[in-house]
């Protein structure tokens, strides 16, 4: 763990009176699957380690949704909660230049550009919730509801419900 580390996340985060900690692991770009290695590079369990997903809804709205990393979203629900039809994801290219972030370090706070912020409601029944730190690599651990209420973010039901 480390606490001195400084991102534009870091600095948001700071600027709004959040609480948090700073976690450092070993990066792995492995598609798909950098959030679970960042689960596991901090020994923290997969529901309270949550990604960042850069989504294009209509062609026209990004927004920025958080999930828990062993989840997959679905882009549908996305798209209809922004009053959309389709949603699919931001390209890395598009994604990065939006955000100042690399792919696999995006971050929903202290982002270039500021858009909706929408987090999976289970981040809710966790104390503490794990996310991008702004940098591969780099995870903060924050309050939920501090989450939520420094990006005027809103929770909703964003995942594909697991098979039976």
């Amino acid at each position: 763990m480390s606490e001195t580390i400084e991102t534009p996340t870091t600095q948001f985060l700071a600027a709004h009176g959040v609480a948090y900690t700073m976690h450092d692991y070993e990066y792995v770009s492995d598609p798909g699957k950098i959030g679970l290695h960042a689960a596991a590079g901090i020994g923290i369990d997969n529901e309270k380690v949550f990604k960042t997903l850069m989504v294009e809804i209509d062609k026209k709205q990004v927004v920025c949704a958080v999930i828990p990393v062993h989840q997959k979203m679905n882009l549908k629900k996305v798209a209809a909660l922004f009053g959309g039809k389709n949603a699919r994801m931001l390209g890395a290219e598009k994604a990065e230049a939006l955000t100042g972030f690399q792919v696999g370090g995006i971050s929903p706070f202290g982002a270039r550009t500021q858009v909706p912020v929408v987090f999976e409601k289970s981040a809710l029944n966790q104390d503490i919730m794990y996310i991008n730190g702004g940098g591969r690599g780099l995870v903060v651990g924050l309050a939920p509801a501090d989450a939520v209420k420094c990006v005027n973010g809103q929770t909703a039901d964003l995942t594909v419900e697991p098979a039976a």
